[in-house]
């Protein structure tokens, strides 16, 4: 049986506190050691990219250089005027067979999606970040249509899996849209979503406390800005042609 472990994770484009969270992260994916990392909320400023950063430090950490193949970044950015300001990334231990951009239409929102090949195998592998609002979404479940309508285009035979950030809580009709072609695979292994994938324990900068009240002079309700909300927003749906042997809520500590 072939196996191999991915991990996806929104690295939040505020680098606020990027000394503080960037080492953390090394730190816990080097634990980890997957052969998969999808990135959602990439900055691209600073002449590069965090994601670079990181593949960067993974490689330099290496336990057995000889043996371990290094990360590649593959970049997607998003559209419009963030078009150099925020994107999303995929870190590959795997070759790369194809490498796109899907545009989702709306809030410059884009997913990344990449064939990889696995050993006799290859592996379709979607990256995004969906629509933001509070609740039920229009917007994203018209975004999850086209990634569903983009991926009846593809061969079938190879396996497919789609994670990243849905800005869906479990249960609204996108996520649940999702389900009807996918295995959640937390939900596989557990038989339930974890409690919560957000937010982190760090605190909120400055600037999203700015957005938060923004948000609320607009009518827009946040749960976020509640400093008791927690939530599951992010997800790996899996093909069923794939057999999940574990899935677990990582990169949460300390």
């Amino acid at each position: 049986m072939i196996e191999f472990s991915l991990v996806t994770i929104n690295i939040l484009n505020d680098l606020t506190f990027w000394e503080v969270r960037g080492p953390l992260l090394v730190e816990q994916i080097i634990e980890l050691n997957p052969d998969l990392i999808a990135l959602q909320e990439v900055s691209l400023q600073r002449g590069g990219s965090n994601a670079h950063w990181i593949a960067e430090q993974l490689n330099q950490r290496r336990a057995n250089p000889e043996k371990q193949v290094p990360y590649d970044v593959l970049l997607c950015p998003k559209t419009g005027v963030f078009a150099h300001r925020e994107g999303l990334a995929i870190l590959s231990r795997l070759p790369v067979k194809q490498h796109e951009c899907l545009d989702l239409l709306s809030q410059n929102r884009v997913a990344q999606v990449a064939r990889f090949r696995l050993e006799s195998r290859e592996l379709l592998l979607v990256n995004g970040h969906f629509f933001w609002q509070p609740g039920v979404s229009p917007q994203r479940q018209k975004q999850v249509e086209l990634l569903l309508d983009f991926l009846d285009t593809q061969p079938i035979d190879f396996p497919v899996i789609v994670c990243g950030d849905f800005n869906g809580l479990p249960g609204t009709p996108a996520i649940e849209r999702m389900r009807r072609y996918f295995d959640s695979a937390y939900n596989f292994v557990h038989k339930t979503e974890p409690d919560y994938t957000c937010p982190t324990p760090l605190p909120d900068s400055r600037r999203v406390k700015i957005r938060h009240t923004v948000g609320a002079l607009l009518g827009l309700r946040n749960p976020k800005s509640d400093p008791d909300w927690r939530g599951t927003l992010d997800y790996i749906f899996v093909d069923p042609r794939l057999q999940t042997q574990d899935c677990q809520v990582v990169l949460n500590h300390p």
